[in-house]
């Protein structure tokens, strides 16, 4: 029997991944917005890159 995770896209997979991980080390959660700023630009500007 599967669960629905299993059956969600990869990018909700990965979501919920990231959102277990930094639960568990209990971050406060200005620091962990903080983080995931830097990450998005981060990958954003990768994105772009493979775009030109």
């Amino acid at each position: 029997m599967s669960t629905p995770l299993e059956q969600a896209p990869t990018h909700v997979k990965l979501a919920v991944d990231l959102i277990m991980l930094l639960e568990e080390h209990d971050l406060p959660a200005e620091e962990v917005i903080a983080a995931l700023d830097i990450v998005r630009s981060d990958f954003q500007n990768k994105l772009n890159n493979q775009k030109t």
